[in-house]
C-alpha cells in the first residue's frame, strides 16, 4: 500500500545525505567539528566519523546534532551532495593583497 509512496534509498547514500548537511551546516554557522561535537556531546571522533561516512549515527545522536545545529532532524536527513573537501590549512595571503 505504502511501497508506491516510499522511495528506497541505499544506507550510503543516507550517510551522504547527513555527512553533507552536517558539513554545511556547522561550517554556515561557522562551527568547527570540535565544537558541534560538544554542543551535541559527542565525542569528537564520532562527529568526524559521521562527517566522514565512516560511520552510522545513532538516532539520538541524529537529534542531539540537529538541536546543537538548531534545526529539525529532517533538515538532517535532505538529499545533499558532499562537497569537495579542501585538505590543509588556508593559505595565507600575501601582506597588501
Amino acid at each position: 500500500m505504502y511501497g508506491d509512496l516510499v522511495r528506497t534509498l541505499a544506507l550510503d547514500t543516507v550517510l551522504v545525505y547527513i555527512a553533507a548537511n552536517l558539513r554545511r551546516l556547522r561550517q554556515k554557522r561557522g562551527m568547527t567539528q570540535e565544537s558541534l561535537a560538544e554542543a551535541a556531546e559527542l565525542d569528537l571522533r564520532t562527529l568526524q566519523d559521521i562527517e566522514g561516512m565512516r560511520q552510522s549515527v545513532s538516532l539520538g545522536a541524529l537529534v542531539r546534532l540537529a538541536n546543537a545545529l538548531d534545526v529539525s532532524p529532517g533538515v538532517l536527513l535532505r538529499p545533499a551532495e558532499m562537497p569537495e573537501i579542501k585538505r590543509g590549512r588556508p593559505r595565507k595571503r600575501p601582506a597588501g593583497a
